[in-house]
């Protein structure tokens, strides 16, 4: 074809157009890992915003493998006295504590002891649920007294049952207390020695603890209760000779 200028003009057809091929969906794939991740991020800052440091420390030992669940002390449930909800980290934390208490009372009952020295030690025990935490009452029993006497000397059986508390107690990280009861004196005793003696043996049972293990750091309190708190209508039973070891929330 011949242009104005008589230049000769060449029109070139081609086929048709084909179209741009698939290149895989890999940057879908990539995308959506990318998108996840933030959503994870900003889901961890809002935790850390929204949890105080106790529910934290519960959250991060729930997920360690390397100890039983525990929640570290952090708190795990409403104020006495409040009937507000509990608040999601609130319950997970009370979650996380009623599931170590349930494995601490597991170990303490004595029926899946190993030997029938440590079943008949462990009837010293019983276990009790509070607000405060999990109670591991060591009594007296008829046969079988804690102390020799009114005295804070322990007796075999408890060297043994603390070194027993302090093994168990010692595969979670909650911090301790410990406190003393003792049965009423007679009235007629010119000084009565409740008070010097259930202190004294509170004491006793966390030197016999620590020294069975358990870390002293994680003892928050030690309190002589006296005669206040009687197990029976007796106050004079020697039933009411206790401590008191609580697990706290």
């Amino acid at each position: 074809m011949a242009g104005k200028d008589g230049s000769t003009v060449i029109i070139r057809r081609g086929g048709d157009v084909v179209a741009a091929g698939h290149h895989g969906g890999a940057w879908k794939v990539a995308y959506a890992d990318f998108v996840t991740a933030m959503m994870a991020f900003f889901l961890l800052m809002w935790l850390l915003n929204a949890t105080t440091e106790k529910q934290r420390a519960g959250l991060a030992d729930y997920f360690d493998p390397t100890v039983v669940q525990t929640p570290n002390g952090g708190t795990t449930g409403v104020d006495p006295g409040t009937t507000d909800p509990l608040s999601p980290g609130d319950a997970t934390s009370s979650a996380v504590f009623e599931e170590i208490a349930r494995h601490i009372q597991d170990q303490l009952t004595g029926s899946g002891a190993e030997s029938m020295q440590r079943t008949n030690i462990l009837r010293h025990v019983v276990t009790r649920m509070t607000d405060e935490g999990l109670v591991i009452e060591l009594g007296d029993l008829a046969d079988a007294p804690l102390f020799r006497g009114d005295t804070a000397e322990p007796a075999p059986v408890l060297i043994d049952l603390s070194g027993i508390v302090a093994e168990v107690l010692g595969q979670v990280r909650n911090d301790v207390a410990i406190s003393g009861h003792v049965r009423s004196f007679p009235q007629v005793m010119v000084s009565s020695p409740v008070w010097a003696l259930s202190d004294a043996r509170a004491h006793t049972v966390r030197g016999l603890m620590q020294s069975g293990g358990l870390d002293p750091v994680r003892i928050q309190r030690v309190t002589a209760l006296a005669d206040r708190r009687h197990r029976n209508s007796n106050p004079l039973d020697p039933a009411n000779n206790r401590i008191e070891v609580i697990l706290l929330r």
